[in-house]
């Protein structure tokens, strides 16, 4: 299932493994390791980075909306977000 992660940037939910808020010291420390390594995936559009989401592939994707709105984004898709679209393997 593709979700809207914040300005028209989109995840395969599938895919996460964890949401985590942004503001805790070692999670700032991981953003910044995943960045030196090319592993990080900036969907911010220059706002501020308020939570990360954890791929099964070790890429960390940074997102400027809180872990609440991703997660009612996923339980209950608004009107006119992606949902329910399965990837085809």
């Amino acid at each position: 299932m593709l979700v809207n992660v914040g300005y028209g940037n989109v995840v395969n939910m599938n895919k996460v493994i964890g949401i985590v808020r942004a503001d805790a010291a070692p999670i700032k420390r991981m953003i910044q390791n995943a960045k030196d390594a090319g592993l990080a995936v900036d969907a911010t559009c220059g706002r501020k980075t308020k939570c990360i989401l954890v791929m099964d592939s070790g890429h960390l994707v940074l997102s400027a909306l809180l872990p609440e709105t991703i997660e009612s984004r996923v339980h209950s898709p608004q009107e006119g977000e992606l949902r329910n679209m399965e990837m085809e393997e």
